[in-house]
């Protein structure tokens, strides 16, 4: 006998067999209710649930098949075996297709329809499982919430509901802070795979040399460091969708290997030979312009024409007239009140960070705020700025910026563009995050762009070989 016992359905028009099976079972423990049609199985279903239930293919009235379809039409949940003669095994696949779990051919043994009773009794119940577990992840999902009603937000929002449906790349387009991860996962909630693993990376976040074994995986002993076996993201995202963000810091040399999987699903380990499918739905976020990393050599043009099949531009902050009020009352906390001169400020300031840098002065603000009301006094001098008169039409300069120093002519721009460069460094105190920020770059390329200055000083400090 089995843990518990199975409520079971028999329908069977043979009385003898019918009334063997249920003594069988009744014997091995298990509940039964047997009905020698069609109607009479409807009108016990009507009244009971069962685990399973067993359908003879071949009754007079309403068949096995029929029986089947009102039974999924009336949406009863239970596992359905069909039980048929040897000429109707084409019949039974048929029904399986219709929903049945199973089917078994006459004659068979009690201790066979048992067995395939109690395989389908304990599919039901992972199936069920399954279900539950699937709701209890998707309540459990941060909600993702798309705030503002200006223009351009209504244009990002029919966009989303344009692409989510497909499972063709997205590429989002938007300065920093702008909530590219955001609308990913709307779009991902929007999709078919809403229910499956939305898997996360950023490019930039992570050493060059890392980057390869978090997306494709390595063997073990591929290098060192490497003590065991471990799968990449996109075999951790394999059904689902994998959001790639500041896809233009991908190195040149790993961007062949996304094409490939882009191309073909097809994938391989660091150290490994074996090819590996992935079927995932890429979604990828930069801030840069691909184009101009195409045309400068640091972006494949393949790669880009392919991850570029489907884009949606997200606007800045300040291009959202309206939005940037209803964004400070959604991340406000409750009981905390603003007034009116500090919502002011928030709605002229520029915002170089966008939303990013809202909810972070938002949050400041609560922190240094006497009581929970919020004045110009919580705020940063830079947003404060804006109600002396200021301009704030146009980005920001560093603090510590000068006027401009006029160059000669005669500069190439490599020169020009050290000297600008290595003052802002200079003004900055040596400070490369803050240098970085006031020249509009991510670190990393600040890093690339002193490395080449130093390149062409010692190019420029190797003596000429004479022939």
């Amino acid at each position: 006998m089995t843990d518990t016992p199975i409520k079971l359905l028999l329908v069977e028009d043979e009385d003898d067999i019918r009334e063997s099976c249920v003594r069988w079972m009744e014997r091995k423990g298990h509940k039964v209710d047997a009905a020698a049609s069609g109607a009479d199985a409807l009108s016990l279903c009507e009244q009971k649930n069962f685990d399973v239930a067993v359908f003879d293919m071949n009754m007079p009235g309403m068949s096995g098949i029929e029986l089947l379809q009102r039974v999924v039409q009336k949406k009863i949940e239970m596992e359905v075996i069909i039980l048929t003669g040897q000429g109707t095994i084409e019949a039974a696949v048929a029904a399986m297709k219709m929903g049945a779990c199973d089917f078994l051919t006459k004659p068979c043994s009690l201790g066979d329809l048992e067995h395939h009773c109690v395989l389908a009794r304990d599919r039901g119940r992972l199936r069920r499982e399954n279900q539950q577990l699937k709701a209890i992840i998707s309540r459990s999902k941060p909600s993702v919430d798309l705030i503002g009603d200006s223009p351009s937000m209504l244009q990002v929002r029919k966009m989303i509901t344009k692409v989510a449906p497909t499972d063709k790349p997205v590429l989002i387009l938007g300065e920093s802070g702008t909530g590219k991860e955001v609308v990913a996962r709307a779009i991902q909630q929007n999709s078919p795979l809403a229910d499956k693993p939305f898997v996360t990376i950023n490019c930039a976040a992570l050493p060059e040399q890392l980057v390869e074994s978090e997306l494709f995986g390595h063997q073990k002993g591929s290098f060192t460091g490497a003590t065991a076996d471990k799968p990449g993201l996109f075999e951790i995202a394999d059904g689902g969708t994998l959001f790639i963000d500041e896809l233009g810091e991908l190195p040149l040399a790993l961007q062949p290997k996304l094409l490939r999987v882009l191309e073909d699903g097809s994938m391989r380990r660091i150290g490994s030979h074996r090819e590996r499918i992935v079927n995932v739905r890429i979604i990828a976020a930069t801030n840069r312009s691909l184009a101009d990393e195409v045309s400068q050599g640091r972006f494949r043009e393949d790669l880009y024409y392919r991850i570029n099949v489907l884009s949606l531009e997200l606007p800045p902050l300040r291009d959202r007239p309206g939005d940037i009020d209803r964004l400070i009352d959604y991340h406000l906390p409750v009981p905390w009140h603003i007034d009116d001169a500090a919502r002011e400020a928030l709605n002229r300031y520029y915002w170089p960070g966008n939303i990013r840098q809202l909810i972070n002065v938002i949050q400041r603000a609560t922190i240094l705020a006497d009581g929970n009301d919020i004045t110009p006094d919580d705020l940063p001098s830079e947003v404060v700025r804006v109600l002396d008169g200021a301009d704030h039409s146009s980005p920001p300069t560093s603090p510590n910026a000068t006027a401009p120093i006029e160059l000669p002519s005669s500069l190439k721009l490599d020169d020009v563009a050290k000297h600008h460069v290595l003052r802002v460094l200079e003004l900055e105190n040596g400070n490369k995050a803050k240098t970085a920020r006031v020249l509009g770059i991510h670190r990393r390329k600040l890093y690339r762009l002193l490395e080449r200055f130093a390149n062409l000083e010692a190019e420029r400090a190797t003596p000429a070989i004479e022939s």
